[in-house]
């Protein structure tokens, strides 16, 4: 019951994995692009064949040192790329090439809506522990084959894709948080183009830590880890699911239990998958086939010039510059690329005020009636910064506005 939930308080950390948008792997030269014929983006060090050395992808360095200076994080100038050991089927070598203690960024933040104790909007900052470089794993394939057999097939394409791992602070408090967290995330990363953030392809993929304590406590609560979730709604409503799970145990004399378990969208609920009660040793150890990595001043400096100007600071501005409201701004922000076709059409017009009302009224409306995007508009914004002049001058009315779009849609 409500009353019951009101007693605990939820705290949520979040795991985000990205994968990063370079033309090859990782540590070797195969092409890093998602699905081709099974078994066939691979070579010798991606397979994991005795004697293949890795070398590492420069272009993948420049993406994660962008990633990380949008969420604000402090970049290691020397870091150090790591061997994690566990045995996998789609992790051929027996070891992921990862970072441990000295990652190649730390303290970041992001800001995000959230509401405070007597429910008024405000804006809460979750810490970002740290974002760390290293390689994905290869598929497990269970079904899809036409088999009377129950087999498990592997696809080695992903092996060796470059990924980051963005690891929060347990600062999130409501699913709803988590849920802002993760779309400010993908926001910037967008922007930054470091990750097309496809959830379908896996290029963005998630965990969450969630655990529940009784408001006012000392010490967080025995938290439970929910794996591989593939849609920012899905992970909402898998952290609302496991609070109430975890705060029933509690209510009936239980232990909540350290697991990690997976969410399951067709029932609406998490199951256990296995224990974590012992702590895994992963027996990290300095990658001896890689030397440290150096991101010095000048090369730091050099990767910034690709940093744009992020969504919350264009908000602040085109609010300023265009005298638009807050929510226009997140609609015209949306995208980099639509910010950018607003701002052009805007330079030019008499008043890009009446631009940006007519872009996300009038038009916004009648794409969404005819079921098309913004870049498949039958009105381009030169067309549109046209009526809006004609329009500020008084020589079209706005029912004549509405007929000329209607127009132009049929």
């Amino acid at each position: 019951s409500p009353e019951v939930l009101a007693k605990y308080q939820p705290v949520i950390g979040l795991e985000v994995h990205v994968q990063l948008l370079t033309e090859t792997k990782a540590f070797c030269g195969c092409v890093n692009r998602y699905g081709g014929e099974p078994n066939t983006h691979v070579c010798p060090t991606c397979l994991g064949l005795p004697g293949a050395l890795p070398v590492l992808n420069r272009r993948a360095v420049e993406l994660a040192v962008l990633a990380a200076k949008a969420i604000h994080c402090e970049i290691r100038e020397t870091s150090i790329f790591s061997r994690k050991n566990y045995f996998y089927p789609d992790s051929p070598k027996g070891y992921q090439i990862s970072q441990f203690d000295r990652p190649i960024a730390e303290h970041g933040w992001i800001d995000v809506p959230a509401l405070d104790a007597v429910g008024a909007e405000v804006t809460k900052r979750i810490g970002i522990t740290r974002l760390h470089m290293e390689e994905d794993a290869g598929k497990s394939l269970h079904d899809g084959f036409g088999d009377s057999v129950s087999r498990t097939y592997i696809d080695l394409n992903r092996c060796g894709t470059p990924l980051v791992e963005i690891v929060s602070e347990p600062d999130l408090r409501t699913p709803d948080e988590a849920f802002e967290y993760l779309t400010r995330l993908k926001e910037i990363l967008l922007y930054t183009g470091v990750s097309d953030c496809n959830k379908e392809e896996g290029s963005l993929r998630c965990d969450a830590n969630v655990s529940v304590m009784l408001k006012g406590a000392e010490r967080f609560g025995t938290k439970a880890e929910v794996k591989n979730v593939n849609s920012f709604r899905y992970i909402r409503a898998a952290v609302e699911y496991e609070i109430e799970r975890q705060v029933e145990v509690l209510e009936s004399g239980g232990r909540v239990a350290q697991e990690s378990r997976l969410w399951n969208n067709a029932e609406g609920r998490t199951f256990s998958m296995r224990s974590k009660e012992q702590a895994h040793d992963y027996r990290y150890f300095p990658e001896p086939d890689l030397p440290p990595l150096v991101v010095g001043e000048t090369w730091q400096r050099e990767i910034l010039t690709a940093l744009p100007e992020l969504p919350e600071a264009r908000r602040a501005r085109m609010i300023a510059e265009y005298e638009i409201s807050a929510q226009d701004a997140m609609t015209l922000t949306a995208t980099r690329a639509f910010a950018d076709r607003f701002e052009v059409a805007a330079k030019r017009a008499k008043s890009p005020k009446r631009v940006a009302s007519l872009l996300t009224s009038e038009l916004t409306m009648r794409l969404r009636l005819a079921g098309l995007e913004q870049e498949q508009s039958p009105v381009s914004m030169e067309g549109l910064v046209l009526a809006a002049d004609l329009a500020e001058s008084g020589e079209l009315s706005s029912k004549m506005l509405k007929q000329l779009l209607d127009t132009s849609f049929a």
